[in-house]
């Protein structure tokens, strides 16, 4: 039997998730009965947003007929079982048979790029799916790139010919100038209605190679995925590229040296079927009572305890996270302090699903004990939040993102500060550097000077321009990361009407006129809501933000004065009245003087409750600086 393993690829909603259910569907691996829409999303929130955030591995059988005509290919056998797979050579691609095919579905969005990375790694080839009334767009190009970056064959895929405003022919003209792949070779596919999917199936089969042969006797493979269930413990993901795997066999995990038995075998066709063995280019998923998180690691190497290999299989580059921001537990008033534990206990679950995000514990004087994230954008923080409050029932309480800004010290040395409140104090360091991106946009020559006007204002330098087709065109820029990590993906979206596309990569660290806005409650800096901007922003921010935290704070006894502060000097002021009781309502009449004498009183009390009160800050107050928008 042959195998081919290949990854879908492509931009945000331009139709692989489709595509792999039309796959499924050729091959026979799932009945009309069984199919709907978005069969390798699992979550419900995937499904709600319209995109994958993880990618699934599925294992297909399929019969090909090498030269067979269009109608001959629609007929389709359903192969041999699953098993130990022979590797033929590379000059078998054109021969007929039965074929395994091993394919991933990955996510689109920018922010999920490390899954597509490490999906790439595990394959031989790649789809790369282009929307035919979109055409290429950011992330295609930069999802080619890493491709051909892993040598791997790529098949274009142009993708929903059905619709009226197709223009395939254009499209693969764009691909072949901007990615320079020939338009030849583009394959036109409508994933909704089938066209196209038999003869997409045999080009899988002819252009795709074969896996590698084994170079070392002992068994190798390498983890790309795990899971966490509550009945097996960790279900790990992992492609063997040398020697075998099978039931029984007593495991070492080569990055931790921990040892375990396989009890279970499985692929996913896409339902789980066990199988006894798997051998040299097949994927599938293992369990061996694997009950410790800290002992899979995504990346490390599987070999077997009685013959173990001597060099691991090379792993996958850690991920760089550009936003951090902290969680907290959302504690109620008949918490009994385990939800701390509780939110523990989801994240480390979490993280061993999606390794891509790091956390380390941290205190709060206003919120307590929490912790710190790093992500790899801000979809992806938003991600991990519902997923940590749908998956894991935890509630949380999200602080401000921030980015990675640099300090450099007096004796030349430099500090990441991942949160305000980690900022050296003033006078300590020379300078503060903040993150620099490549910002490249993909825009329609109508809107191109908006978007100009919209990058010059968040402190952009514009690099370069170039024609992608008649109708758009690629800017390229230099922005900082902070300026773009809010609300600028929404305003390219609006006016673009939704055609505007971006992309973008941290290529230096560049010292600015950076400032800490502190925000002072009652007098009282509180370290959740500072933040760092540029100095020509900071009244603004600083005054936005006192405005909403005076609509989120309740009313005291007593007057609350909300400031922000550079240092000591006050740069903005808003004030939240006190509630006040009227003491001269029972004076009627008389002399001025008793209502006066009433009223200093009563002043004289607020002053007092002032001065030891305690202003309770509701967790609302806190994500309001999540906004960063106008009112």
């Amino acid at each position: 039997m042959q195998i081919r393993n290949f990854s879908i690829i492509a931009h945000i909603d331009h139709g692989k998730s489709t595509l792999a259910d039309r796959l499924m569907q050729a091959t026979k691996a799932v009945s009309a009965r069984e199919a709907r829409a978005q069969m390798l999303d699992d979550m419900d929130i995937e499904r709600e947003r319209g995109i994958t955030i993880k990618a699934s591995a599925v294992t297909v059988m399929h019969h090909h007929k090498p030269g067979a005509k269009a109608d001959d290919l629609e007929e389709n056998d359903a192969g041999a079982p699953s098993g130990e797979a022979a590797v033929t050579e590379a000059g078998d691609n054109a021969h007929g048979g039965a074929f395994m095919l091993n394919f991933i579905d990955t996510p689109g969005h920018v922010d999920f790029n490390y899954e597509v990375s490490r999906a790439l790694k595990a394959c031989e080839g790649a789809i790369l799916v282009v929307d035919a009334t979109q055409g290429v767009q950011a992330q295609t190009v930069v999802n080619a790139y890493l491709a051909i970056n892993e040598n791997l064959e790529i098949i274009p895929v142009i993708n929903k010919i059905d619709l009226p405003s197709a223009r395939p022919e254009d499209v693969a003209m764009e691909v072949e100038q901007v990615l320079g792949i020939d338009a030849t070779d583009c394959i036109q596919v409508s994933a909704k209605t089938g066209v196209g999917i038999p003869q997409l199936l045999a080009a899988i089969c002819e252009r795709f190679p074969s896996p590698r042969k084994p170079v070392v006797p002992q068994t190798r493979a390498l983890i790309f995925d795990a899971q966490y269930d509550d009945y097996r413990g960790v279900v790990v993901y992992a492609r063997v590229f040398d020697g075998q795997l099978k039931m029984g066999d007593k495991i070492r995990m080569m990055g931790t040296q921990r040892t375990f038995q396989i009890t279970e075998i499985g692929k996913r066709t896409p339902k789980p079927v066990r199988v006894q063995s798997i051998g040299p280019g097949e994927a599938a998923f293992i369990v061996a009572a694997i009950r410790d998180l800290k002992d899979v690691r995504v990346g490390d190497t599987i070999t077997l305890e009685q013959d173990p290999a001597t060099e691991p299989l090379p792993g996958y580059k850690p991920p760089v996270q550009m936003v951090f921001c902290d969680f907290y537990p959302a504690t109620s008033e008949d918490s009994k302090g385990s939800d701390f534990e509780k939110l523990r206990d989801a994240i480390e679950k979490l993280s061993l699903n999606d390794s891509s995000f790091t956390f380390i514990p941290v205190h709060s004087e206003a919120l307590g004990f929490g912790f710190r994230c790093g992500f790899l954008g801000l979809l992806h923080m938003e991600i991990i939040q519902e997923r940590l409050e749908r998956e894991f029932q935890t509630e949380v309480v999200q602080t401000a993102p921030t980015v990675t800004y640099r300090c450099r010290m007096r004796d030349g040395t430099f500090l990441d500060v991942h949160n305000p409140a980690e900022l050296p104090k003033q006078g300590t360091f020379e300078e503060i550097l903040e993150p620099i991106c490549k910002l490249e946009i993909i825009v329609p020559n109508d809107n191109l000077g908006a978007v100009m006007k919209l990058c010059t204002e968040r402190r952009a330098d514009f690099k370069s321009q170039s024609l992608v087709g008649d109708t758009r065109q690629m800017v390229t820029f230099e922005i900082p990361l902070a300026e773009i990590i809010y609300d600028f993906y929404d305003k390219l979206k609006a006016m673009t009407s939704g055609y505007g596309t971006m992309d973008y990569e941290v290529i230096d660290f560049r010292p600015n006129d950076l400032v800490k806005v502190d925000i002072l409650i009652n007098g009282d800096p509180v370290e959740a809501l500072s933040f760092l901007c540029h100095r020509l922003n900071a009244e603004y921010r600083g005054r936005l933000l006192l405005k909403k935290l005076q609509k989120q704070i309740n009313r005291h006894q007593f007057e609350i004065p909300l400031q922000a502060a550079i240092g000591g000097k006050i740069i903005a002021r808003e004030t939240i009245k006190a509630f006040r009781k009227d003491v001269t309502a029972k004076c009627y009449g008389g002399d001025v003087s008793r209502k006066r004498k009433l009223l200093e009183k009563q002043k004289e009390g607020k002053k007092k409750m002032k001065s030891v009160g305690r202003v309770d800050i509701p967790q609302e107050a806190f994500m309001a600086v999540l906004d960063q928008g106008e009112e």
